[in-house]
């Protein structure tokens, strides 16, 4: 067992965490207090990232990215979880799901995202869908070569600088032991298509800055070749994306604990109550060891998932568990980090209150917590007939 990094990967930890702390930090207050990125700021931090050739690094090389292994491309992940995702979202990492596009879609769709020309987002939630997928009610009917889509999407991340967006839509349905199930296909629309709008979504406590949208399709009518994949097999083209994603979100819970953690040990050292340092207290100084090593415990089972990923080897369960265990340390360090600067934590000259509202979305999207202790329970028991 070796747990060190290689050269190559503390290169990548060092540079994308100097990127984090020239970049990002210095628009984070702004962006928290308006809930806006200037079109002009993302725009340079994109550029910025293109020049130091990490845009699209989750991309093998033979599309133009940067062929970073999972465990690589996780670190990176990890390091931009310490900023604003409303402004490290330009530091561009398209879906992965774009993988499976065809020869003609990787033209418009896949090689102009790698590249950095056009930004994607991807679209599965529905109003009455969320945990239960196959129950979204958003649908495409076959009308000669084309579709017909009517229904809406919500809660779609970054929808609203994407220049297209990856739509999961029921195309049919078919009977299973537990009722009737939808089937679903994956779709490529551009944003202006007519008949699809992209709107504004809720707003949210988390994130600010990073908007969800709300997709509506009215009679929208799409060819067949805006399929991605096979009709009715969306979810094969899905399911390393969502390894993906999960890992990610584990990935930057790391991130900005860490960051969470850096600001509480900090100010146990330096801030002085009864003639000596708050952290000369065991109340504080055994806080700080349990952060410190849940944050640790995290980190560990989100790299060992991305290595197992590297590997080949059975993964699913492992990154529901780096999932579950990141997400959740994330919200008792960053309370704990609240706790430990007592009411100065929780005013606006410092980012902790913003870390521990972002916290909360965490254990939500992606899969929820209880689904992710779903995929853990039934990977244990399956094999066991129960």
């Amino acid at each position: 067992m070796n747990f060190a990094l290689t050269e190559e990967q503390q290169m990548i930890v060092d540079t994308v965490r100097s990127f984090v702390e020239t970049e990002i930090y210095p628009h984070e207050d702004e962006v928290e207090r308006t809930g806006v990125v200037p079109r002009e700021l993302g725009q340079d931090i994109a550029r910025k990232c293109k020049e130091l050739g990490f845009f699209g690094c989750n991309f093998p090389e033979e599309v133009g990215g940067a062929g970073l292994d999972h465990t690589s491309f996780t670190l990176v992940e990890r390091e931009l979880g310490r900023g604003s995702m409303g402004l490290t979202v330009f530091f561009g990492r398209p879906s992965g799901i774009l993988m499976a596009c065809n020869d003609e879609q990787r033209e418009k769709y896949l090689l102009p995202a790698v590249k950095g020309d056009k930004f994607d987002a991807l679209a599965m939630t529905e109003p009455d869908a969320g945990s239960d997928v196959r129950g979204m009610k958003c649908f495409a009917r076959k009308d000669g070569d084309d579709w017909i889509v009517n229904g809406t999407k919500h809660f779609i991340s970054h929808a609203d600088i994407a220049d297209f967006v990856i739509v999961f839509i029921a195309t049919g349905e078919e009977d299973t032991p537990r009722g009737p199930k939808k089937k679903i296909t994956c779709f490529l629309v551009d944003r202006g298509t007519p008949g699809f709008e992209i709107r504004k979504g809720y707003n949210s406590v988390s994130h600010r800055g990073y908007n969800n949208c709300v997709l509506t399709f009215d009679d929208c009518r799409l060819p067949s070749a805006q399929i991605l994949g096979e009709v009715h097999k969306g979810f094969d083209v899905a399911n390393d994306w969502l390894f993906a994603t999960r890992l990610t979100v584990a990935a930057t819970s790391v991130g900005r604990a860490r960051r969470a953690f850096d600001y509480a040990l900090n100010y146990a050292a330096e801030r002085k109550q009864f003639g000596k340092p708050i952290g000369a207290n065991q109340g504080v100084s055994f806080k700080l060891a349990d952060m410190i090593t849940e944050i640790d415990a995290a980190d560990l089972l989100t790299l060992s998932a991305a290595w197992r990923l590297d590997q080949g080897l059975p993964s699913n369960r492992e990154i529901a568990s780096a999932k579950v265990y990141a997400t959740e340390m994330l919200a008792r360090v960053t309370d704990e980090a609240i706790q430990i600067f007592g009411g100065m934590g929780l005013m606006d000259d410092l980012p902790l209150a913003r870390f521990w509202r972002d916290a909360r979305v965490e254990r939500i999207w992606d899969g929820t917590s209880e689904i992710q202790r779903h995929i853990i329970s039934r990977d244990l028991l399956r094999p066991l007939g129960a």
